[in-house]
């Protein structure tokens, strides 16, 4: 009877551990909800634009609506594939120690617009996608799939890590970085559609 037991409580532990290293309910939770959250809001600001209204800028030098989508389409691909490219090889629970920022920092620091910074040459908006319809398209779908990652996901993101110039973070903090940069570039459409040249239709 005791070996019986014993069969039966092996399964459970390593059961115990694999859900371990995955994220917590809360963790998914907050993570799907900020990701759903922020692409609402973007296609919500959006829509019903002209085109018109999508290629005014502010200053010659400042971006357009248009210009922000790309940004933020070409960043949604570049920030997930290097979270799911951070989980690959195995996990490190010793450099969380490395880890300067919480998950609320992390969406803080990120969605802050007082400290602008110029961007990676590589995020530059260069109509790469072709058209504004195709842009839209790509982060929409891209921010799909990134949903529905998380939402299934059984990896440890909590034990793997991306740097980037401001600090190490592990791969859900990046999923989060992800998120609320969009929010960050929402906020800037938000700036272009409140300037007073912006067209009215």
């Amino acid at each position: 009877m005791k070996t019986v037991k014993l069969m039966l409580l092996v399964p459970a532990i390593v059961l115990m551990s694999f859900s371990y290293a995955g994220l917590t309910d809360s963790e998914r939770e907050f993570a799907v909800k900020h990701l759903k959250e922020t692409k609402k809001n973007l296609l919500s600001k959006l829509k019903g634009l002209s085109d018109t209204q999508l290629s005014f800028k502010a200053t010659p030098e400042s971006w357009s609506i248009a210009e922000c989508v790309e940004h933020i389409a070409i960043t949604e691909n570049m920030i997930s594939g290097a979270a799911y490219g951070g989980l690959k090889g195995e996990a490190d629970p010793s450099r969380r120690s490395e880890l300067k920022m919480s998950d609320e920092q992390i969406v803080g620091f990120i969605t802050d617009r007082s400290g602008k910074v110029k961007t990676q040459e590589a995020m530059e908006p260069t109509n790469s996608f072709g058209s504004y319809k195709e842009t839209l398209k790509a982060f929409t779908t891209k921010r799909d799939e990134n949903i529905a990652f998380i939402q299934k996901t059984n990896e440890d993101m909590r034990n793997h890590y991306n740097d980037f110039p401001f600090g190490v973070i592990d791969t859900y903090q990046t999923i989060l970085f992800m998120s609320g940069h969009t929010e960050r570039h929402t906020a800037q459409i938000e700036e272009v559609m409140a300037d007073a040249n912006f067209p009215k239709k």
